[in-house]
């Protein structure tokens, strides 16, 4: 195909992951990021299913990715006074994973793998501290013709020259602000609540004592408050707090998510008082080590914090404007989201490479071949948010005495191939091995 030059939104996973096929699909790739450098922290994330299948397409990934996994050996599920009643571990097979991924690895540790495989392409250029201002179409024909239209034209807001480009690639998250600008909606329109918010941090302390064996604690209304290893510190682990909220009543007609509200105060005024909302939400109600997990939570240096969400859009492009990832189809609690990116990195460049020159052509196949992944990797199993934190003390109760049983009668190996099913087979066929140009 001719070479395209495409603007990639967003330095995350499914950003670099795009700009690695693009690029071998012969494109001229610029990558933008808002933030000054890569972002720090973010939670712990598992490539599963087509997400494998793309890693081991680009020489040299999987690799780096088994040198800085979190080397979770499991993750214990414990009382109040820290006593377990049940342990998740892996099976050791990649290709047949439980809950517990054999490719967890930190966020920000992936995208640096990402950003180290692309850097030095001569036909990618990052460029940070830089956004997305309008995204102009320039329409001759129907308005979603590409085949009939010219190139879109990109203004920036921190200086980088206006400029044209064949294809816009909106990669940055569930509440993208590229995807309000190309599709001319709201950023929060497509988005569908999980009435569920989630933290991420690292703590200086290790509270595991040297195990690699994570642990998790829940407590009544909703809260789940987990530690795991984290190798690469002084020293230290990770921490995640999630609140899921109970789901209001379908016949009220109020908007569903008002009971994240508050959250969204607070994230807007910055990470002090996101932080300070969190310690309020979990201070003195969640038991265990939850008040000291809040101490190391107010000095961590990396905290990051958002709802959990799905985004649902009835196209996954308009005219020369296309999204990947969280920005296009974030899958909320499937845990999804990572193999989702880097699974739609690889076919939007994939189709692009197969019908060389005839763009629409190639995003009508992004389309085709993505709607099927999305909507089977889009699927919650079953119980999921009511198993990981049950709002009241007879749910929990009940809760932990039947999962202490199942994983006493070794009926956890069972629970968790059922449960775990979404993620852990995947179909060859659906993901074509592309001839690419370069």
């Amino acid at each position: 195909m001719s070479k395209l030059k495409v603007l990639v939104v967003g330095a995350s996973v499914a950003g670099p992951t795009a700009e690695y096929w693009l690029a071998k699909a012969g494109a001229s790739v610029t990558v933008i990021e808002r933030f000054p450098e890569l972002r720090r922290g973010g939670q712990n994330i598992d490539i599963r299913t087509f997400g494998v299948t793309v890693m081991r397409r680009m020489p040299g990934m999987e690799a780096a990715v088994r040198a800085k996994t979190t080397q979770l050996e499991g993750l214990s599920f414990v009382r109040p006074d820290g006593r377990p009643y049940g342990i998740i571990r892996p099976t050791g097979n990649p290709d047949e994973q439980s809950l517990v991924s054999e490719y967890e690895i930190f966020r920000d540790d992936l995208t640096k793998i990402l950003f180290d495989l692309t850097k030095d392409n001569e036909n990618i250029k990052y460029v940070f501290g830089e956004q997305v201002a309008s995204i102009q179409q320039h329409e001759k024909g129907e308005e979603d013709d590409v085949g009939s239209s010219g190139p879109v034209t990109v203004e920036f807001t921190n200086g980088l020259p206006t400029s044209q480009y064949d294809l816009v690639v909106a990669c940055d998250g569930a509440t993208s602000r590229t995807r309000a600008i190309g599709l001319g909606c709201g950023v929060r329109d497509h988005i569908h609540p999980t009435n569920c918010w989630g933290a991420q941090f690292s703590l200086q302390k290790d509270l595991l004592e040297g195990s690699y064996v994570g642990k998790a604690h829940s407590a009544p209304g909703g809260l789940f408050v987990a530690i795991g290893p984290d190798p690469w510190s002084d020293g230290g682990n990770r921490g995640t707090l999630m609140a899921i909220n109970p789901r209001p009543d379908k016949r009220d007609k109020r908007d569903n998510d008002v009971t994240l509200q508050p959250f969204r105060e607070a994230q807007k005024q910055g990470d002090d008082a996101l932080k300070r909302y969190v310690a309020r939400h979990f201070r003195g109600a969640a038991g265990w080590k939850t008040d000291e997990i809040l101490q190391e939570m107010m000095r961590a240096p990396d905290f990051y914090a958002s709802e959990v969400v799905q985004v649902k859009t009835a196209t996954l492009s308009k005219g020369r404007f296309v999204m990947v990832g969280d920005a296009g189809y974030a899958p909320g609690f499937t845990g999804g989201g990572t193999t989702l990116a880097m699974t739609g990195a690889y076919v939007l460049a994939g189709e692009m490479c197969k019908h060389r020159g005839d763009l629409a052509a190639g995003l009508e196949g992004y389309e085709e071949r993505m709607r099927p992944i999305i909507t089977d990797l889009r699927k919650v199993p079953p119980l999921v948010p009511t198993a990981m934190a049950p709002q009241t003390a007879w749910g929990l109760w009940l809760r932990n005495h039947i999962f202490a049983f199942i994983a006493w009668s070794r009926l956890l190996e069972f629970a968790q191939k059922y449960f775990a099913s979404a993620f852990a087979s995947r179909d060859e066929s659906a993901l074509p091995d592309y001839e690419w140009v370069a």
